[in-house]
C-alpha cells in the first residue's frame, strides 16, 4: 500500500481513530518501546513505509508524550508528506538525550550528603533542571514547524498558570485560529514543564488583525496526564460543529472508536504513603519526601487513573472493550518509577520493562483497589503485544476501507 497517500477522513471510514500517550518523564521509554512494537505490526501488513501518523486521526499526548506525539506527527523537511521519526527511533533518542535533560549528581560519602542538602536547599531556590538542554533539543528538532502542519489530528495539554485554566493545543483550533497555531517546540517545551522539575514556558502569539495571546504554560500533567479523554471529547465537539471530516457521524456513537491509550508506568501502590504520616505534613512534607514529591505524584497518578476509570467504563458499558486499548504496568519500584532518574542502567531498565510489558496479560483497573488485574474472561495468552497485534489488522482493515471509499467517491 502506498503510504504517501493521505488517508481519508472518518466521514470515509467505519470508525475513528485514537491513540493516546500519557506523561512521565525519562518513562516515556516505556511507550516508546510499544509505539515501535505497533508500527513494526502495521508494517508487516501495509510495508515498511507505514507509520503511526498514517492509521490514526488523533493521537494525544501529555508531557513526554506530547514530545513524542510531536515526534511522531511533525512533518520530515525533506520529505513533508512523511513524519520526522519513525516510531522505532524514539528510545534511541531518549537513550541518547534523557541524560543531558536531566543530568544526575555523582556523588558518595559526605559529599553525597552534601550534594543532597545542595539539592533541597536549591529546590527552594528553581527548579531542579535548567531546561536549556532540553529547549536547544525541541528548537533543533522542530525549528519553526506549526501546529497546523501535523501530518494528522493531534491533542496536546498544557496548563495556563496565569488563567488557571488547561490550554488544549489541537491542529484543528491550530487551522482555523491563527493565535492557536504556535511553534511545536513551544507547545513541548509547555507540556513538558513540570513544576519543580523544569522551567514555566511562556510564548505570545500574534495574528495579522494586530490581536495577541500570551500564554504562561507548565505541564499538561497537571491537568490530563492521560489525555485519552481529551482526545475523545475534542472529536465530539468536532462532530458536533458539524467538521466535514466527521460528517454523518453521531456524536454520541462511541461504538465507532478505537482507541489505544498508553501509559508510561506507576509506582507500586502499596505503602506508597501513609495518611497518619501525611496528616503531620506541612508544605516541604508534600513537595519533598524520601527522594519523591507527593502532591505532584498524587495529581498525575489521579489524573491518569480516572481517565481511565472512565473510559474503560465507558466502553464496557456500550459493549465495546475490544474496541478500548490501555497497555499500564503499576508495579514499577526503586529508581524506574522516577520521572528524572537518567543513568544509564535506569534508561536501560526501563527499556526491559517496556519489553516485559509486551508480554504480560491483558489488564484492567480494580476500581476498588486501585490496582491493574488480568482481564476478566481473557486467557493468559493474551498479551498487549497479542491485543496490538488485533488492534493493527483493525487499523490496517480502516484505512484500506477509506481509500476504497475515497477511490469510488472520486469516480
Amino acid at each position: 500500500m502506498d503510504c504517501n497517500v493521505a488517508t481519508p477522513p472518518p466521514s470515509m471510514g467505519r470508525m475513528i481513530t485514537v491513540l493516546s500517550i500519557d506523561g512521565g518523564g525519562v518513562r516515556g521509554i516505556i511507550p516508546g518501546v510499544i509505539l515501535e512494537s505497533l508500527e513494526s505490526k502495521l508494517q508487516q501488513y501495509d510495508g515498511k513505509d507505514a507509520r503511526l501518523a498514517d492509521y490514526f486521526d488523533v493521537i494525544a499526548g501529555t508531557s513526554t508524550g506530547g514530545l513524542v506525539t510531536a515526534m511522531l506527527t511533525a512533518p520530515d523537511p525533506a520529505n513533508p508528506k512523511r513524519p520526522l521519526f519513525e516510531a522505532k527511533e524514539i528510545v534511541p533518542f531518549y537513550l541518547k538525550h534523557c541524560p543531558h535533560i536531566f543530568p544526575q549528581r555523582k556523588s558518595s560519602g559526605l559529599f553525597s550528603f552534601f550534594t543532597k542538602m545542595v539539592s533541597f536547599f536549591g529546590a527552594f531556590m528553581g527548579p531542579k533542571y535548567d531546561g536549556k538542554y532540553l529547549r536547544k533539543l525541541v528548537n533543533d528538532l522542530l525549528g519553526d514547524t506549526r501546529l497546523a502542519q501535523t501530518l494528522t489530528t493531534v491533542v496536546i495539554p498544557a496548563f495556563d498558570i496565569r488563567i488557571l485554566q488547561p490550554a488544549i493545543f489541537s491542529t484543528i483550533k491550530a487551522k482555523a485560529r491563527p493565535l492557536k497555531n504556535p511553534r511545536l517546540a513551544d507547545i513541548c517545551i509547555s507540556t513538558s514543564a513540570a513544576p519543580t522539575y523544569l522551567p514555566a514556558h511562556y510564548f505570545e502569539m500574534k495574528n495579522d488583525e494586530g490581536f495577541s495571546r500570551h500564554y504562561h504554560l507548565v505541564d499538561g500533567g497537571v491537568a490530563a496526564n492521560n489525555p485519552t479523554v481529551a482526545a475523545v471529547t475534542h472529536i465530539t465537539k468536532e462532530i458536533a460543529r458539524k467538521n466535514e471530516d466527521f460528517k454523518s457521524i453521531n456524536p454520541l456513537d462511541y461504538h465507532k472508536y478505537l482507541v489505544i491509550s498508553i501509559g508510561t508506568g506507576a509506582s507500586q501502590q502499596q505503602d506508597m504513603f501513609d495518611a497518619r504520616d501525611a496528616a503531620k505534613w506541612g508544605l516541604i512534607g508534600w513537595l519533598f519526601k524520601n527522594g519523591t514529591t507527593p502532591l505532584l505524584d498524587i495529581f498525575f497518578q489521579a489524573s491518569s487513573d480516572m481517565v481511565d476509570i472512565h473510559a474503560a467504563n465507558l466502553f464496557d458499558a456500550i459493549e465495546c472493550s475490544d474496541r478500548y486499548l490501555r497497555i499500564q504496568d503499576d508495579t514499577l519500584v526503586g529508581d524506574v518509577a522516577s520521572t528524572d532518574i537518567s543513568t544509564e542502567k535506569n534508561l536501560q531498565d526501563l527499556v526491559k520493562v517496556g519489553k516485559d510489558l509486551l508480554q504480560k496479560q491483558l489488564t484492567e483497573e480494580d476500581f476498588e483497589i486501585g490496582k491493574l488485574k488480568p482481564l476478566a474472561n481473557v486467557g493468559k495468552e493474551v498479551t498487549n503485544e497479542v491485543a496490538l497485534t488485533y488492534f493493527a489488522k483493525m487499523l490496517c482493515a480502516e484505512r484500506k476501507h477509506r481509500l476504497a471509499n475515497a477511490e469510488l467517491a472520486a469516480n
